[in-house]
């Protein structure tokens, strides 16, 4: 069994731990957390929670651990700090930022002699896999990636991170005329604006400066400021209410042609649609973790992303049942 620790028991830790219990080959051993352990209740019955600080007391019984931490502040110091303890696992997704997240991480993982594997989830993760397949078959052409419409646990997070801000959930909303003229084949020019809106649900905390709020979102560098963004000022009630669920999806599309003259075209789509971004999340996170354990046990060391992973190391399955079955 891999020896499993989850970071984070926000909405992602809570996937993760679900998706760790469905694994066969894996268990959960550990849970820690910045809050007051004692605070924490978690799912699985008999483990343990401790204060993030005890991770290096702990590590040497745990094969690999699951960062749960929001990208915006968490991830960019704790995935070096933990990849030079364990091997470690996150769903970073800070797409302008990968470059230099993926060199602290690996210099830091090599130190410590254990795999880091960064940036998993669906996108970046699986998404990013369909753009590279997509890519090979079709080398004259062009990618699209819409998302949404769902709630984003990353903007949603950098949100309630403004000082102001008690609650938040963000939607991104793909643009329909857009995703209709990339599904038509007209390969459009788009602009990060023409595929995406972005609407924000926030509570603020009393007395807090609302036009000061909406400015620090719609300015927000990587998040909101090359978007049409709209913020709405709601309660709580109306949060937990109307915004209680954690909906996501998406699509990747590549349009191009083939043939001596170009004469066919083509498109290939992947697409996903999610009940619980966190939970499918999490699931992602899991068999990341279950491959980068399985590179450690062979002695390699340093960052990975899903470009670096073959899929069998991915799967609980044996290579003659992936043969079998899936190929």
């Amino acid at each position: 069994m891999i020896r499993t620790a989850i970071i984070g028991y926000g909405n992602l830790g809570k996937g993760a731990e679900s998706a760790v219990a469905q694994a066969p080959d894996m268990e959960l051993c550990a849970v820690f957390t910045r809050r007051s352990p004692e605070t924490v209740t978690i799912k699985t019955p008999g483990v343990p929670v401790y204060n993030y600080s005890e991770l290096a007391e702990k590590a040497a019984d745990l094969d690999v651990v699951i960062l749960c931490g929001g990208s915006a502040t968490d991830l960019p110091w704790m995935t070096p700090e933990v990849a030079g303890i364990c091997t470690v696992v996150d769903s970073f997704d800070t797409h302008a930022h990968i470059p230099e997240h993926f060199a602290a991480v690996d210099k830091a993982a090599k130190a410590g002699g254990n795999i880091a594997v960064i940036s998993t989830g669906w996108d970046p993760g699986l998404f990013s896999v369909a753009r590279l397949y997509a890519n090979i078959a079709l080398p004259q052409g062009s990618d699209y990636t819409f998302w949404g419409r769902g709630v984003s646990q990353g903007h949603s997070d950098a949100i309630r991170r403004i000082p102001g801000v008690a609650d938040a959930r963000q939607y991104t909303v793909p643009v329909a005329a857009a995703v209709e003229r990339v599904r038509n084949g007209e390969n459009p020019a788009l602009t990060t604006r023409e595929k995406h809106t972005r609407e924000c649900y926030v509570v603020a905390e009393p007395g807090a400066d609302l036009e000061a709020i909406r400015k620090a979102i719609v300015s927000m560098p990587n998040y909101f400021d090359e978007y049409d963004t709209t913020v709405n000022f709601i309660t709580e009630e109306e949060l937990l209410r109307d915004h209680a669920g954690l909906p996501h999806g998406g699509s990747v599309i590549r349009s191009g042609v083939t043939g001596w003259e170009g004469e066919y075209r083509d498109t290939i789509e992947f697409s996903l649609k999610l009940d619980s971004n966190p939970f499918f999340t999490g699931s992602v996170l899991v068999s990341c973790a279950r491959a980068a354990y399985r590179m450690n046990q062979r002695g390699e060391s340093g960052c990975r992303t899903l470009f670096d992973i073959p899929p069998a190391l991915l799967s609980e399955k044996s290579a003659e049942e992936l043969r079998a079955h899936l190929l």
